[in-house]
Parts: structure tokens; C-alpha cells; sequence
């Protein structure tokens, strides 16, 4: 049998320490990690290797030539152009004409690859994947297998809430060469996303065969260091040059280590390597050939590649140094710290946590190199959270930083394209938004600046076909220290998800284009817009029938730019108006307090015999009502009321909420010919949906009302303006329709759930409940003869959310506690 090692990565997660060196031949425990999957494969008698190559190729031809000096025999095939996995594969294809065995060059494992053979020559497949349970499998392709072992489903870089089970694709694939004519030519083309779907389809058997040992996709810097301390621990059996002296230190031929320094716990010390007098090498410290360390120099958990120098005093902890670097007497460097190759660091010089040093640069004597990268201190979790990117002005989100996301941001954009850009009234986002249209302009994006605008505006112009993204800068709801950026697309929508990973990723490498001075974006003002917005909103409801209503109003604008827009709007619609907390100069230090402009609004719709009340968030994106007898609406309330009103006048055939909605909704629009379409509770999955065509209205659970036939995204202006035409045409109040809704018994609880552990979670409620209807939308929702229970990973905190919904609440909260108890359970 022949494999194929798929070897063309260019491992830009890894960088600085791939900048100059292809990620198979990354050392892992002083060898390449392409040679330990060698030598896994040799161990199973696999001799024949075909290597897919592209970026610096020739470092691995260099190495490893015909693979006559490793016990196999080694040939190349080499990518002009990206092809992706399965691309790449094909590019093979003419050394291939048996079964064969696929696997990247990449990664370190110790897996039975005689099982995965096994199953594969078991079943007949014409595929069959090599799977493995993982902790976190946020950044992995989920597999979801039948009893029998064949494949179901698939999953590529799911979001939390879509993790249904922690079994992953490890990248490992038995093929039979029929495969091919599922691969396009001339393309890239991935075997996860394309090529496998593809053969579900054409009904062809694929299977899954979850493999023993160990298995390690080291892709990003804090997987590097911790596959080396793998090794170390005996939890991957790999072949490490050198002597085992005692248990957990290997010392490599030639290696001198004087009597008088000291080894403290694990550690690998590759040959010709010397450490001298009062040098100490802490627990999981790692030194590559001829590496010198001086005396009174202090290592520990980190990773020194060949001919590497530390001076006398050095203090190194929890880094990676790149190959040949300098570091001279003293300098210090803290965790997380990646210096790349052939680098110079000066006396004395400290090298802050986290922070990159690119290869070949040099860092004085004395120095002290920080980088406001507040978020590699985060681990694993994103730069972006649910909205955007947030932080406290001027400490987490600095200009710099807000110049540098801008940078990578308008990376990801054509060059000579149009962003359009706004901002609340504060001084803080006032200075962030000037940072940010200087890092559009630094790479060649022009900006077309509406100043102070709420955020449904900044949609509807990023809309107009002269722009191709937005961006609001704001202060965050609550919060008068933080501050939030948001992201557009061409459609007015909340940027996906991989398009966030795409900045995140150029921030991380600090890979941004820069343009020529002639090519600097331009900075323009859009005219009139408030008045296109004023104008468009004013068409999308009957004048006539809500003037001839004579609605009487009570607002809150909560300090926000709405204050601009809602009152001409109102004015065509002959509304009598009282305005509250009308638009202020700054809101530097005023925030509003929710409960209390609420209670606020009540008093006032009660005391002047208003219609309803309503108050409206600075930013302009969500709706509180109060009905004419001067009770607050929960959300939930205004959600179904929202859908009750508009089932019979909806443009379409569907109304999208969010999955974790009470079925009341479903009862509501029975009879209209219209259905309930569940999505994802995120505020990008709601918008997506309500961009489909047939959807007519959609609204979250939080104060959030979409009208798609005007705009796409939450929009609390035009939500009020819609309602009063809805109470208009129906001829009804706001309270008697919040009387005539049914009562809703939903319970919510959180369990707090350590991050490697959601992924189990959700694979064993979907076990446990094999014998009950589930819904996959978005977590995993089972279904009940009365009801039916939600179980949510959050995205951002360490815990799962469970809904449940029942006949009365005592049941709701009975049936959640139950879930509670299970999740606990798995915990334990």
C-alpha cells in the first residue's frame, strides 16, 4: 500500500516560526514533525510515500530526498497554485492506483493506523476517515456516524452551538482510487467541505473508524509548546534522539552538561548542545542541537530550536526561540513570547508576554518590547464576541490596535473600495473611528465617514451599491468605560464568522497589506443621509391609515443619535410625540438605566393618556414597549405580539426566531398559510435568515425586530413605525393584543461547563436522547410530548444554557433542572 503525506501547508498560525521554514519541518522533539509520521507510517509497513509540496518545497526535498535514508521510498508532487486536501491528492494521482492511505505531514500522532486499514478493508468503502475525540472541537471538522460506522454527517469549524459531538476528522483517509472522479481538476478542492458531501449524496459508502492513540493537530504556537510537553509526559509514543537519562530527560549524542547545572523535571537536550555551570533547565524544556546556554541562565516549559545562544542570566519561561537567535546577558522573556529565527536580543533587554518577534529583527540592549495584544492572554477564545470586538477604551482597545484590526480588516477588501464608517456621540469612539479610517486609508480603503449615526443608518447606506462594508464604532450598552466595533457586509449584515476568523488570523501575523502613497484612501461624507434613511423608512407603511390613527406617543431615545431620524419619520406619520432623554452633545458619562427609563415611560404614557410608550436603545437597534395601560412588555411578550399582529398582513411565508422561541409563536400563525422558520440564536444567524427570500419578519429574544422588506438587521425605529401601522390596520391597542396572547411556562438555566468539556457535553445528551425527535439548529434541542429542552454551549463563558418549555412552569423549570442534572453528571 502507498500513503500520501499531504505536506504544502504554510502553517500561517505558527508564524513567526514558519516564516521561513515549512510546517512539516517544524522541530518536534529535535526531529521534523513530517519524519515522526514517516516513521508512524514504517512502523505499520507502509514504505511507498508519496509528498505533496508547495510552500518552500525544496527545504523538504532537502531533507528527506528519496527516503531511501529513512527505510521507504519517497516521491514528490508539487502545487504551482493551492489546491486544497483533496486538490492536492489529485495532483498525485498518477502514482496512485490502489488503495492508499492519506495523511497530513503536519501533525503528531501515535494512532493504529492498522485499525483504520482494517475497518476499511472490512467494510468495502470507498473512503474511510480516520476519527479521533477531542476536548475542544470548535477548530475541527465534527463527524457524525451511524451504529454501524458509516458516516451521517458532517461539520467543518463548527460554532458551539452546532457542537453535536466531540469525534473529529483527524485528516487520516483510506481511499480507493475511484475516488478521483468525485475531485474537480484544475482547482482546489477540500475533501471535508466538497469532495466527502459529495459522496453522501451519490449514496457511495463512507465510513468512520474511531482510531486509538494519540492525536494532535498543532496548528497554533500554545499547541506547539504543549505537544512538546506531551511527549515529555509518555502520552505519544515518538521516536526522541538521544539517550534516556532517568526517566524524562533525554540527552542527544555530544550534549555536555556540566555536574553543576541543573535539570528539574522533564527535559530533551539535543546533540552537541552544552549547558554550562549554574545554568538550570526547569520542568518540559526542550533544546535543540548545538545550543548553548551560559551559566546562571533559567529556562522552563519552553522550546529552543538548533544553534540557539543564551547569554549569562538569560530568564526564559514559556517560549518558543526560533533557530540561531541571540540573546544576550539578561534578557528576559515572559510566556507566550515567539522570537523567530536568527534574531538579536540586546543586554538586558525584556520581551513582554505574548508578544511575536519576527525573524532577523533586532531588539536593543535595555529595551523593553510590549504589545498591546491584550488577546493572545485569552488562549483559545476569539477576538470577536457576540457583536464585535470589545474592550475599555484606551486600555483593551487602544488607537493602535483599533489602526491594526482596521489594517487587516480592509486586507480582507479589494483595494479602492468604500467603507462606510459611524460612530455614538462619545469622546472615546470619537477617537477610535479617526484610528480606524487611518488604518482603511494606510491600505488603500476609502472611507466615506456618516460621523454620528445610529447603527440600523449605518446598515441602510452600507447597502447603497457605493459601499462594500461598515463599521460603527460605539460605546457598549451599560458600560460608559468600554467600547465596541462592529462589523458590515456589503448587505448591512454582521460579518460571518470565517470572515472574522480571516481578520483575527492577519492580526495574529500582523500580515497587513500596506499601499504606495499614491494609493492612500480617500475620506468623504456622504450627503443628505439621514434624510435617504428618513425618506426610505417613511414608504415602507400606509401614511394614510396610520395618520387617520392620530397615535399619541411616549419615546425614550436614550441619549442616542435616533433623536436625529425618528422624529421626522413621526412627524409624516401625524403622531403626537413626547420625547425623552432626547440626543445629547456627549455621552462621555451618561448612561440610561433600562428599569428605570421603563418605569419613566409608564408614568408618562399613564399620565398623558398616550397609545403606547417606547424606549429605544442608543444605538438604536432595540425596542422596549409599553402598552396604553402602562405595563412593560417582557421581551418575549413583544416578540409574539410582533408576530400575532403581523401574521396577517406578512409579506412572504415565513418568520424566523430563534430556536430557543415558546411554540406559541407556531400556534399564532396557524391559519395564515405561514410557518415558523428556527434559526441559530446569534444575531448573525437571525440576519441571515431574514435575508432569505419568503422571510417577512423575524425578531431575537432580546427587544430585536428585523422587517426585511426594508432592512435585513435590527432596526428599533422602524420596528415602532411598523407596529402603529399593524395597530392601525387591526384597529386594536397595544394591550388588548398582549391580553389576547397565550401564557408562556419556559425555564432557563446555566451550568457551568470547563471549555474542554462542551463538546462531550453535547455528544452525550445527543446519545441519551437517541430515542426522542431532536433538532440540530443550533445546540441540541429534544423534543417532548409536551414540550421540549434546549441545551447551548455559550461562545463566550464557560457554561451551557438550558431552555425548556412545558404545559405550566412548574413543569418548565422540573424538565430543565432534569437536563441540569444529566450535564452534572457528564461533568463528573
Amino acid at each position: 500500500m502507498k500513503a500520501v503525506i499531504m505536506a504544502g501547508g504554510e502553517g500561517t498560525r505558527l508564524r513567526p516560526l514558519t516564516s521561513n521554514c515549512p510546517k512539516p519541518m517544524l522541530p518536534l522533539a529535535n526531529r521534523p514533525m513530517m519524519e515522526h509520521i514517516v516513521g508512524l507510517l514504517k512502523d505499520h509497513g507502509i514504505t511507498e510515500i508519496v509528498v505533496t509540496v508547495a510552500f518552500l518545497a525544496n527545504q523538504i526535498r532537502t531533507y528527506f530526498g528519496d527516503g531511501s535514508e529513512f527505510g521507504v521510498r519517497m516521491v514528490y508532487a508539487t502545487e504551482d497554485q493551492p489546491l486544497g486536501t483533496a486538490g492536492s491528492v489529485r495532483n498525485a494521482m498518477d502514482e496512485l492506483d490502489e488503495t492508499f492511505l492519506v495523511i497530513s505531514g503536519d501533525v503528531l500522532t501515535d494512532i493504529d493506523l492498522g485499525k483504520v486499514l482494517a475497518t476499511h478493508a472490512e467494510t468495502g468503502a470507498l473512503a474511510t476517515i480516520g476519527l479521533v475525540h477531542v476536548d475542544n472541537p470548535l477548530e475541527f471538522g465534527i463527524v457524525i456516524t451511524r451504529d454501524d460506522g458509516s458516516i451521517e454527517r458532517f461539520l467543518e469549524k463548527p460554532t458551539w452551538g452546532q457542537v453535536f459531538s466531540d469525534t473529529i476528522n483527524t485528516g487520516i483517509f483510506v481511499l480507493e482510487p475511484e475516488i478521483f472522479d468525485f475531485i474537480p481538476e484544475g482547482r482546489p478542492v477540500d475533501f471535508s467541505s466538497e469532495v466527502f458531501p459529495a459522496l453522501l449524496e451519490a449514496g457511495k459508502p463512507l465510513y468512520g473508524a474511531v482510531a486509538e492513540g494519540y492525536w494532535e493537530d498543532v496548528g497554533t504556537l500554545e499547541s506547539y509548546v504543549s505537544a512538546h510537553k506531551d511527549v515529555m509526559d509518555g502520552r505519544v509514543t515518538v521516536d526522541v534522539p538521544g539517550f534516556e537519562f532517568g526517566q524524562g530527560v533525554w540527552i542527544g549524542e555530544g550534549a555536555e552538561v556540566h555536574p553543576d547545572a541543573r535539570i528539574e523535571g522533564f527535559a530533551i537536550i539535543g546533540e552537541n548542545s552544552r549547558v554550562e555551570a549554574g545554568a538550570r533547565l526547569g520542568d518540559y524544556t526542550v533544546l535543540g542541537g548545538n545550543v548553548r546556554v551560559r551559566g546562571d541562565a533559567d529556562l522552563e516549559r519552553s522550546v529552543v530550536h538548533d544553534n540557539a545562544y543564551l547569554a549569562e542570566g538569560c530568564r526564559i519561561r514559556g517560549s518558543v526561540i526560533g533557530r540561531a537567535s541571540d540573546l544576550r546577558r539578561g534578557a528576559r522573556t515572559d510566556d507566550g513570547v515567539v522570537i523567530g529565527d536568527e534574531c538579536f536580543i540586546g543586554d538586558d533587554a525584556h520581551i513582554g508576554a505574548g508578544v511575536k518577534i519576527y525573524p532577523f529583527k533586532t531588539v536593543e540592549a535595555g529595551a523593553t518590547i510590549n504589545s498591546s495584544i491584550i488577546w493572545e492572554s485569552k488562549g483559545a477564545r476569539s477576538l470577536f464576541g457576540r457583536d464585535g470586538i470589545s474592550g475599555l477604551a484606551n486600555v483593551d482597545i487602544s488607537p493602535e490596535l483599533a489602526a491594526r484590526v482596521a489594517m487587516a480588516f480592509a486586507t480582507t477588501l479589494r483595494k479602492d473600495t468604500t467603507v462606510i464608517t459611524s460612530r455614538d456621540s462619545s469622546r472615546a469612539a470619537r477617537m477610535l473611528k479617526r484610528a480606524f479610517m487611518a488604518g482603511l486609508n494606510a491600505s488603500g480603503v476609502n472611507v466615506l465617514d456618516l460621523e454620528v449615526a445610529p447603527v440600523p443608518v449605518t446598515r441602510f447606506l452600507t447597502r447603497q451599491p457605493v459601499a462594500t462594508a461598515g463599521v460603527t464604532i460605539r460605546l457598549v450598552d451599560g458600560d460608559s468605560q468600554s467600547v465596541m466595533i462592529r462589523f458590515f457586509d456589503r448587505d448591512g449584515l454582521d460579518i460571518t464568522e470565517d470572515a472574522q476568523r480571516k481578520i483575527e488570523r492577519l492580526i495574529g501575523r500582523e500580515d497587513f497589506r500596506r499601499v504606495l502613497a499614491g494609493e492612500i484612501g480617500d475620506i468623504g461624507f456622504p450627503p443628505r443621509a439621514l434624510e435617504q434613511y428618513t425618506a426610505a423608512l417613511g414608504e415602507t407603511v400606509d401614511l394614510a391609515v396610520v395618520r387617520k390613527a392620530n397615535f399619541k406617543l411616549v419615546i425614550d431615545y436614550g441619549y442616542g443619535a435616533t433623536a436625529f431620524v425618528m422624529p421626522n419619520v413621526l412627524a409624516k406619520l401625524g403622531a403626537d410625540v413626547l420625547g425623552v432623554n432626547p440626543y445629547a452633545s456627549t455621552r462621555q458619562a451618561i448612561t440610561v438605566d433600562r428599569a428605570e427609563a421603563v418605569k419613566q415611560v409608564s408614568a408618562l404614557v399613564l399620565a398623558s393618556g398616550a397609545h403606547l410608550g417606547a424606549v429605544l436603545d442608543a444605538d438604536g437597534e432595540h425596542l422596549t414597549l409599553i402598552d396604553d395601560t402602562g405595563r412593560e412588555l417582557t421581551d418575549d411578550e413583544a416578540r409574539l405580539a410582533f408576530v400575532s399582529l403581523v401574521a396577517g398582513h406578512l409579506v412572504g411565508d415565513r418568520i424566523a426566531l430563534p430556536v430557543n422561541t415558546s411554540s406559541v409563536a407556531d400556534r399564532l400563525v396557524e391559519g395564515h398559510g405561514i410557518r415558523i422558520q428556527h434559526t441559530k440564536t446569534s444575531t448573525a444567524a437571525l440576519m441571515a435568515a431574514a435575508s432569505e427570500k419568503g422571510v417577512g419578519f423575524a425578531a431575537s429574544g432580546d427587544g430585536g425586530f428585523i422587517l426585511p422588506g426594508f432592512l435585513p438587521a435590527f432596526d428599533g425605529g422602524a420596528a415602532l413605525v411598523k407596529l402603529l401601522e399593524l395597530l392601525a390596520l387591526e384597529g386594536t391597542t397595544l394591550s388588548t393584543v398582549r391580553e389576547s396572547l397565550p401564557r408562556t411556562h419556559i425555564a432557563h438555566e446555566t451550568v457551568v461547563t470547563p471549555w474542554e468539556q462542551k463538546g462531550l457535553v453535547m455528544r452525550t445528551l445527543v446519545e441519551l436522547s437517541k430515542d426522542r425527535r431532536l433538532e440540530l439548529i443550533d445546540g441540541v434541542k429534544v423534543l417532548h410530548d409536551d414540550g421540549w429542552v434546549l441545551a447551548l454551549p455559550d461562545p463566550e463563558e464557560p457554561v451551557t444554557h438550558i431552555w425548556a418549555e412545558a404545559a405550566d412552569s412548574p413543569s418548565a423549570r422540573s424538565l430543565a433542572q432534569e437536563y441540569v442534572r444529566r450535564i452534572r453528571q457528564t461533568l463528573r
